[in-house]
Order: structure tokens, then C-alpha cells, then sequence
């Protein structure tokens, strides 16, 4: 009962938390690979049991490339339209939500595990910022690269039984590895746009790994054998901010999706992100927001 004797309003329904996607490759194809068309990509989710409608978040890259008209699909509170000709990466970890045109979409996505590519190529292309990227639109040369890649490694995909398992995969990893260097060199060639250094890669790795126990940049300087104005000038010339903001950003980036999309409760998402109070959290997202955390969860889910 609530005050004065009067029921109480019902509890609102709690948030589910972020469904976590984990690579679920189709019975007959390859391990480590699927390439799905982007108009049975809807179908393939619901009778897996997640709704694409929904954010999910998942744990493998999707490469995807339209080939006529345009899809829908939010990334990380950024909505895109990648169209005919263009190519959108969405990274592991980011979360993801498709409009409802995604069933007329004309396209293919390739999906693959972190650990699927050769070491090489998951060194030197993988390791990327976790934050969204814009579709990219090659031309020229590079596009028709783009899709030679593609088409050579959906041949092969699709010619399994020609050759034993274990060389059908080496053979696959080899033209993934080319689809990812083209598609990594096509972005590094938009304009302005710079090539990581090894520094910085290895900056990124420990954020990644770390962001939750520590934002200090000494701590990942020591970790790492630089100092800390090394990892300023590394993350500067990449994205254009300090060591100490791009580690800030990459705490409010998983703040932002655990308040947008998740079940937990302020004090929940402050423990996870391993600040010592909700107090603490709510001046930090404050500061490097303009709101709080209580205030952009309602902005987010349009309460």
C-alpha cells in the first residue's frame, strides 16, 4: 500500500540486461566464419533466440558490405545508413540495433571471432578504437579491391567440400586476411585520417583490458614501459585527445551503453566500472558529460 491507505503503483519492469552475443557459426559452414545475407540476417537472430530489433551487443566482428539500396542500423547511439557500395565495420563490443528495413536489405555481412584471423593480421588490423566508425565509401581501384576480396572469400567459403577442414580454413583466414587489410587501408586512406602507431595499439589493448580497474595513465604507462607524455603524444596524434581523455571516453562510452541499454542500477554500473560510489561516478560522468548519469539513462530510453 502506499501512502494514505491507496495501492501502490506497480514497480516498473526492470531493464533486461545487454544481450551478449557470443559467435554461433550455421551447421556446414566453417568454424570462425559466416557470411549471411543481409535479408536473412533477421530471421537467423529470431530463431537463434535474439531479437536484431533489440540492442544486442556482440562479441565478433561484422564486416558489412550493401550492394544496392541502404540498411538502418545504430551503433553505439549513432544511427548509419551505409548504402550501395559502401562498407560499415562494426567492432566487438559495440552495440548494435538494426531498423525494421533490415529484411529488404541488399548486402552480405561477414562475421568473425577476434581470434579467427592470422596473429599478423589480428595485431595489425584488428586492434582498432572501440569507438563507431562512419560507413565508408570506396571508389576507384580500392573498391573494386573491396570486392574481389569479398567475392574470392565467399567462393571459397562456399567450396568447403573441395578441400580438407584444416586447409579450408587456413585458405579462409588467408582471404579474410586480405579483405581486412583492404578494408583497414581503406579507411586509413580517407583524408586526415591517421595510421595507429605500435604505441598506440598497445595503449588501446591495455584500455580495453583495464578501463575498468584503473584511469590513470601512469598506471598504463608503467604497465607498458613508456612514459606518460609518450602515450599522450601516441593517443593525440590518433584521435586527437590526451592519454587521459581518450581513457575517460572509453569509461563513458560503456557507461553510456549500460545505462542506455542495461538493467543495472547507477551504483551497479559505478561498481562495474570500478569507481568507489555512485557519488564518485555521478561527478565523474557529470563532468565529462554535462548530465548525469540518472538524467541521460531517461534522455536514452525516452522516458
Amino acid at each position: 500500500m502506499g501512502k494514505n491507505g491507496h495501492p501502490s503503483a506497480p514497480a516498473p519492469a526492470p531493464t533486461p540486461p545487454i544481450r551478449e552475443l557470443v559467435f554461433r557459426h550455421t551447421a556446414g559452414s566453417p568454424p570462425g566464419l559466416e557470411l549471411v545475407e543481409l535479408a536473412g540476417l533477421a530471421e537467423r537472430a529470431l530463431r537463434h533466440g535474439n531479437d536484431p530489433y533489440a540492442p544486442l551487443r556482440p562479441a565478433f566482428h561484422q564486416i558489412v558490405a550493401v550492394r544496392s539500396g541502404r540498411v538502418t542500423v545504430s551503433v553505439d547511439f549513432t544511427t548509419y545508413e551505409p548504402a550501395a557500395g559502401q562498407w560499415l565495420w562494426i567492432r566487438p563490443g559495440q552495440v548494435q540495433r538494426w531498423s525494421p528495413d533490415l529484411p529488404e536489405a541488399d548486402g552480405v555481412v561477414v562475421a568473425f571471432p577476434p581470434g579467427f584471423p592470422d596473429a599478423a593480421t589480428t595485431a595489425a588490423t584488428v586492434a582498432d578504437p572501440p569507438f563507431a566508425r562512419g560507413p565508408l565509401a570506396p571508389a576507384g581501384p580500392v573498391a573494386e579491391g573491396l570486392h574481389k576480396a569479398l567475392d574470392h572469400l565467399r567462393h571459397e567459403y562456399d567450396a568447403a567440400a573441395q578441400l580438407p577442414l584444416e586447409a579450408h580454413l587456413r585458405v579462409l583466414r588467408h582471404l579474410l586476411a586480405v579483405l581486412v587489410e583492404r578494408l583497414t587501408a581503406a579507411y586509413g586512406a580517407e583524408p586526415g585520417r591517421p595510421v595507429p602507431s605500435e604505441t598506440f595499439r598497445r595503449f588501446h589493448a591495455a584500455v580495453e583490458r583495464d578501463f575498468a580497474v584503473t584511469r590513470r595513465v601512469e598506471d598504463y604507462a608503467a604497465a607498458l614501459g613508456y612514459s606518460r607524455r609518450t602515450l599522450t603524444r601516441a593517443a593525440e596524434a590518433v584521435t586527437g585527445m590526451s592519454a587521459k581523455r581518450y581513457v575517460d571516453e572509453r569509461v563513458v562510452l560503456e557507461a553510456k551503453r549500460e545505462l542506455a541499454h542495461g538493467g543495472l542500477s547507477v551504483g551497479a554500473v559505478a561498481e562495474r566500472l570500478g569507481f568507489a560510489g555512485a557519488g564518485d561516478f555521478t561527478k565523474f560522468f557529470r563532468h565529462r558529460t554535462g548530465t548525469t548519469p540518472t538524467a541521460f539513462r531517461r534522455t536514452a530510453r525516452g522516458a
